[in-house]
């Protein structure tokens, strides 16, 4: 972001109420998904690009309201935010089931999660920076390859290349995990994981707090690999999902802010790529369902109430009724018992 240096004055009291006010509101990470439709605007449904770090350097820092959140002026009359690792904003996620010897410490079975749930994944603080922009490789895709589970993407790159932490939050892993190589796992504030390996270099360790943007290793071949790449996990509760669902690699785009996780995404076919089109179809599928139920017309039986009388009061017949709560037209009409009428 840009601005000429006499609007600076105006933009840290525009900062100052923007973080008050962000601190003071109570927004969920995870709603269902009829409370989006409702609270979600269409922006958060938009692509992120992902964030560009100013290549000047800081000039100054501002504070806020918020003694843990920053402004940080750069050279080049650009700005952003900074949190300081006293900053979280849901401290529980950072002690549930936290530990750095195991790639899952959560031990949830599938059964017990939700069949799809929303979750935020930048707002007006929070931002996102593509790990490494580049095409994934054909072969390193999401999904079984040589009779193993791949539960990444693959991502060539140069040895020595930055890698970046797409999303803020706090390391839980950083050390040389067999066929990882160097391995950095880092939980973020909306309860999901991100997996970076095979690195040549570990530049964070398991306790440190990252932004998003952040350069936590470099791009290289260790492990078991047959070449310098990144290999890039997302993860929710231990279960790995494809990336290519949240990130656009290409671009370097964040597909949605708010990101609508299903159950079915662990499934280790649930490739992005394939499954892209059934989406849309099922996206459709359910606004003609939420348009549905829209339209629908309940009544509560009262005193005095028949079927013929209901037909006459909401313009149908005594057989749609019927039809549609599976009765006939000598069923009797108990006081209370709630019945669809359109």
């Amino acid at each position: 972001m840009s601005l000429s240096e006499g609007s600076l004055r105006v933009l840290f009291c525009v900062l100052m109420f923007s973080v008050t006010s962000v601190a003071v509101a109570s927004v969920p990470y995870r709603i269902d998904t009829s409370g989006t439709h409702l609270l979600v605007p269409r922006p958060a449904l938009q692509p992120v690009k992902s964030l560009q770090i100013s290549p000047s350097d800081p000039v100054d820092t501002l504070d806020t309201v918020n003694e843990h959140i920053k402004v940080i002026l750069y050279g080049d009359n650009t700005w952003q935010y900074y949190k300081t690792p006293g900053f979280m904003r849901s401290p529980q996620i950072f002690e549930e089931c936290w530990e750095n010897s195991g790639t899952n410490p959560y031990g949830v079975e599938l059964k017990d999660l939700p069949d799809k749930w929303s979750i935020w994944c930048v707002d007006s603080l929070d931002q996102y920076r593509c790990p490494y922009q580049g095409k994934v490789h054909y072969r390193g895709k999401f999904g079984m390859r040589r009779g193993r589970r791949h539960q990444g993407v693959d991502l060539p790159l140069n040895a020595g290349t930055p890698v970046y932490a797409a999303f803020s939050g706090k390391v839980r892993i950083s050390k040389y995990w067999g066929a990882f190589g160097n391995l950095v796992v880092i939980r973020h504030e909306n309860g999901i994981e991100t997996f970076y390996a095979h690195l040549s270099k570990r530049l964070v360790e398991a306790g440190d707090w990252v932004n998003a943007g952040d350069v936590v290793g470099t791009g290289g071949s260790t492990g078991r690999s047959t070449g310098p790449h990144l290999h890039f996990e997302t993860r929710y509760k231990g279960f790995a999902f494809d990336p290519q669902w949240l990130i656009d690699f290409e671009t370097g785009e964040l597909r949605h802010r708010l990101f609508v996780l299903k159950k079915k995404y662990f499934n280790i076919y649930s490739n992005y790529e394939q499954d892209f089109e059934d989406e849309l179809k099922n996206e459709e599928e359910d606004k003609a369902e939420d348009a549905e139920k829209a339209a629908m017309k309940w009544h509560t039986i009262k005193s005095g109430d028949t079927l013929y009388r209901l037909s006459r009061m909401y313009g149908t017949s005594v057989s749609a009724i019927c039809k549609l709560n599976g009765i006939n037209q000598n069923t009797t009409l108990k006081i209370g018992r709630k019945i669809r009428v359109r």
